[in-house]
């Protein structure tokens, strides 16, 4: 019985740690950090006051898993001093040696001292995840040679590996860090400041291996290209950054006096598009909008602040231009008016607010180095809390209701609030049942607008292209002025995202309202699609040599068996479409799955094509037996032990999932957080489990998996390789314990 004591306890310490993403918002990250020197504060320091990028070298331990020669410094501007008890800290797991972490090798860990209410930044990305690409971000918590050092927010750091997992673009394109030098000599304006790449330095700061000369182009086309600024920047991702900033009152940002605080990256169809950082003072917080080292702003100022704050001042040439172009503001606008309708009108953001408090409420008690009680952490959600903020001389940090209500207020009250939109609905596509090389042509009933554009593309890293809608007669519209509009764009084998959007002289409407962030899916249907690919398969199945080979999965959708005599497979599908032929006599049967090994090994027995795939994103297409293009799929980057496939099975949008070899996708998409932790983290999927369940952990190696029912009884033992799949048909139904022992790794597991 003491067996089961000792492991039930530890299964309830554990499993919050262990059992989900390292940026899971109901979990609290556990980072422990050792360095030799005691005087460890004292040198990380004087590192910070050198400012040469040094980092003290110590171990860590993120989780229970430990990691060798990590660099660790501290971090921030604001939020930094040297006599603080609590400095934010920026971990760098491969610092000397290759390691990460769920995925990720840098650690940003922000420390809450201009916010009573330490929620602000977490729930603060959270809101704005849900329209534009933004980090993962929760709670660590931090000790220090063995003693507890703090709470931190952790957010996920903006590098390579972020370009690929959330922007689909190369890892060594163009990324610069937005942060000025001084913030009082102009800030990161962009600004073109002449041809001469060093005029530049001082206002941003390179994080890639090359780019100097891509601001440079960037600024002066901002200045000078109005008119082509939408094949040199992602238009729509500032337009939802400029209406979050205003929403949010987010002024530590571009928006602000400082013009600070975001990325700008260049994607793979050479556009730059920019990514909101640090938000630490949000809501407020951050309360000067006007620059010069003044005190705060009065709370009132805040929340009636101008929604179309800058557009006259060429100094912030992002809003200056975007905002002459009536459309751009027109689109702001909506996206504002959506923003505030999802998540503040109703006044539920408050109960999320509470929510996160409560999910740290007893850290934020027990911390030592705290730089607020405990009471004006819970009452910083509706009143001014802390002294000598928020500005120089400032009462305090306003409460975040107390921003939140009024300006919501405010905004339902402007004139713009009260403009008739265009409303979309009635959206079809003929014909119905859309296949490759056919034009399509897609209408909709729009009420009250004088325009409209379909955006439309094919895959993730595309760019959307925009056609204008008609109500003419003539674009398969039914009659003249009847209120439906369409257009008819071409197909190719590709599935395509689309969205609509509509305006009037005074105000526009997108569907879907979160577009280009959301959007709507066409799927190019044949007989025999392609249903799952796997580029990086480790030891999730093997072929009938025991080897773990990519592979790709194709379905029959139809009910009857179709023979692929002659049809063809290729990863290059522009310059060697008929790269390998299906051999003879190869049949699918009715609504079945045919699996096609992809290894360059045609000798051995089965179907076994002449290419491999490839996990950084690559096509793969299907043709007939006479070169038609059936079906064409550009995988992103893919993880290993997960593939990309369709949801629903055979028919849907593709997508990240964990492999379903020759059976129905009939599991759920992968969430961020799972996309993220298949590196280091004990997953178990399907979850509850019925006839069998594959066991997820980190590396390539076999590793001693135990299993124990909830009486403490050891029910399986057994060397197990990553991502290998177990029977459970002969277990009893209810809850078991799974532990890997060399890594402390525990979760528990359901079988039905």
């Amino acid at each position: 019985m003491k067996k089961l004591v000792s492991l039930i306890v530890l299964f309830i310490s554990a499993s919050t740690s262990f059992g989900q993403g390292v940026y899971d918002i109901n979990s609290i990250t556990l980072i422990e950090i050792n360095f030799v020197e005691s005087d460890w504060d004292a040198i990380m320091d004087a590192n910070y006051a050198a400012d040469l990028d040094e980092r003290l070298i110590g171990t860590c331990s993120i989780n229970g898993q430990f990691y060798d020669s990590v660099g660790v410094a501290f971090k921030g501007n604001s939020t930094y001093n040297a006599t603080s008890l609590k400095n934010p800290l920026n971990i760098q797991l491969d610092y000397v040696l290759d390691q990460k972490y769920q995925g990720y090798s840098t650690f940003k860990l922000s420390n809450g001292s201009k916010d009573p209410s330490f929620i602000r930044e977490v729930f603060s990305y959270e809101v704005g995840r849900n329209y534009m690409d933004m980090p993962l971000s929760n709670y660590a918590k931090v000790i220090i040679n063995g003693s507890y050092y703090g709470l931190f927010s952790s957010s996920e750091a903006i590098d390579g590996d972020y370009h690929e997992r959330r922007l689909f673009c190369d890892d060594d394109n163009t990324r610069f860090k937005c942060n000025p030098v001084s913030v009082f000599a102009g800030g990161s304006s962009l600004e073109y400041l002449g041809a001469d790449s060093s005029d530049y330095f001082d206002y941003y700061e390179l994080k890639s291996d090359y780019g100097w000369n891509e601001m440079v182009a960037f600024t002066q086309n901002l200045d000078v290209n109005l008119a082509t600024i939408e094949q040199y920047l992602d238009v729509d991702r500032v337009l939802w950054m400029l209406a979050f900033n205003s929403v949010l009152v987010n002024l530590d940002s571009y928006t602000g006096p400082f013009k600070q605080n975001y990325y700008m990256i260049k994607d793979d169809n050479d556009r730059f598009l920019p990514i909101i950082w640090d938000l630490n003072q949000s809501i407020g917080s951050f309360s000067m909008i006007s620059g010069g080292g003044g005190g705060g702003t009065g709370l009132t100022d805040l929340t009636d602040m101008d929604i179309f704050l800058r557009d006259d001042d060429p100094s912030f040439p992002l809003i200056y231009q975007l905002f002459s172009v009536p459309r751009y503001r027109k689109m702001y606008l909506a996206h504002v008016k959506t923003m505030v309708e999802e998540q503040f009108a109703d006044g539920t953001y408050y109960d999320r607010a509470e929510e996160i408090q409560a999910i740290i409420s007893a850290e934020v008690s027990a911390e030592p180095n705290g730089f607020y009680s405990p009471i004006q952490f819970t009452s910083n959600l509706y009143e001014t809390e802390g002294g000598g903020g928020p500005g120089p001389g400032g009462a305090g940090i306003y409460g975040i209701s107390e921003v939140m209500n009024p300006r919501v207020t405010y905004l339902q009250g402007l004139p713009e609030w009260s403009y008739t939109a265009p409303t979309i609905s009635g959206i079809t596509t003929s014909p119905a049942l859309i296949t490759a090389y056919v034009p399509v042509t897609i209408t909709a009933v729009i009420s009250d607008a004088t325009y409209a554009f379909l955006g439309y593309r094919n895959d993730l890293q595309d760019t959307f292209e925009k056609v204008e809608m008609f109500d003419d007669g003539a674009h398969g519209d039914g009659a003249a002025g009847d209120g439906v509009y369409g257009v008819t764009i071409p197909t190719s084998a590709k599935d395509i995202h689309y969205y609509i959007y509509a305006d009037n002289a005074l105000a526009g409407k997108f569907s879907p309202v979160r577009a280009e962030h959301e959007y709507y899916h066409l799927i190019i249907q044949s007989n025999v699609v392609i249903n799952e690919v796997m580029a990086e398969n480790y030891n999730s199945v093997a072929d009938q040599d025991g080897e773990f080979d990519d592979w790709v999965e194709l379905y029959n959708l139809t009910g009857s068996a179709i023979d692929l005599s002659g049809y063809y497979l290729s990863d290059r599908p522009n310059s060697n479409p008929l790269m390998w032929q299906i051999p003879n006599g190869t049949v699918i049967p009715a609504n079945g799955y045919l699996i096609i090994w992809l290894d360059e090994d045609t000798l051995q027995e089965g179907l076994h094509a002449n290419f491999k795939m490839s996990s950084s994103g690559e096509s793969i297409v299907l043709s007939d037996a006479g070169g038609f293009e059936l079906n064409r799929v550009k995988l992103p980057e893919t993880y290993a032990g997960t593939t990309f496939g369709r949801f629903e099975n055979g028919t849907g949008a593709f997508m990240r999932m964990f492999p379903t070899f020759a059976a129905n996708n009939s599991y759920t998409a992968l969430t961020i957080d799972e996309e993220e932790s298949l590196s280091d983290q004990l997953l178990i999927y399907p979850n509850p489990a019925n006839e069998w369940v594959t066991i997820y952990f980190s590396g390539e190696s076999s590793k001693l998996v135990q299993v124990y029912d909830l009486s403490g009884q050891l029910v399986f033992e057994r060397q197990l390789n990553p991502s290998e799949q177990i029977s459970v048909s002969d277990w009893e139904s209810g809850i078991y314990i799974v532990v890997i022992p060399e890594d402390g790794l525990i979760k528990k597991m359901s079988v039905n």
